[in-house]
């Protein structure tokens, strides 16, 4: 793929978290505005809702996507569907931009020809969370997870392959990318709850782009 911007420099540093998994600071800041301008585009045609567990639970973190397909949530489970439950609408597709970066810092983490099927799309503020869990959903587990951090900063919690496993506090600021798949593709991850504060892009709120490969 031709980048939407080759004259992209390294990244600022690489932090190796595991075997398979990397942290790529600041990779993503020169295309921070557009992806969050798009992000606001893909809430137009899909808006953000707040998903309900199968155990019943409403989730702090709003969420919505775009790809081919997109994740869901209710009391009859987790899934992908092609369709937006809120609409009954195909998700909206996936921004060039989007596609740009993430397959290159999953190239830069060292997976080559990446193409995700879906991108969720989560929006934080102050006090939402994600809890700690495995990426499980996917049909595709040769391929990497690339998340995308824009907007205030927070807590990122990566653990291990078991939830008893200590698990590490990392900060993620606007721009940072982590990447992992291989022998790190299961393992636990989450976000501490946000910190109130402000950011130049996104007000209140922080926002996180996830790219999976389903299919």
């Amino acid at each position: 793929m031709t980048s939407l911007f080759d004259s992209h420099p390294v990244p600022c540093s690489r932090e190796r978290l595991e075997e398979g998994a990397v942290l790529l600071r600041g990779f993503a800041a020169t295309e921070a505005p557009l992806l969050v301008e798009e992000v606001e585009r893909i809430a137009q045609r899909a808006a953000f809702r707040h998903l309900v567990t199968p155990g019943g639970f409403t989730m702090s973190v709003a969420m919505t996507n775009c790809g081919r397909v997109g994740w869901v949530s209710d009391r009859s489970g987790y899934r992908y569907d092609v369709l937006d439950p809120d609409t009954g609408l195909s998700w909206p597709p996936m921004p060039e931009a989007f596609l740009d970066i993430a397959s290159r810092a999953a190239a830069e983490a060292g997976f080559a020809n990446y193409d995700p099927d879906a991108c969720l799309i989560n929006r934080y503020i102050a006090g939402a969370k994600l809890s700690l869990h495995q990426d499980r959903d996917e049909k595709d587990a040769s391929a990497p997870i690339v998340s995308v951090s824009l907007g205030l900063s927070a807590v990122f919690l990566w653990g291990g392959k078991h939830r008893s496993e200590p698990v590490r506090r990392l900060r993620i600021e606007n721009g940072d990318i982590a990447v992992w798949g291989g022998p790190a593709r299961f393992a636990y991850h989450g976000v501490a709850p946000l910190s109130d504060g402000q950011h130049v892009l996104t007000g209140n709120v922080r926002i996180n782009l996830t790219f999976r490969k389903v299919f």
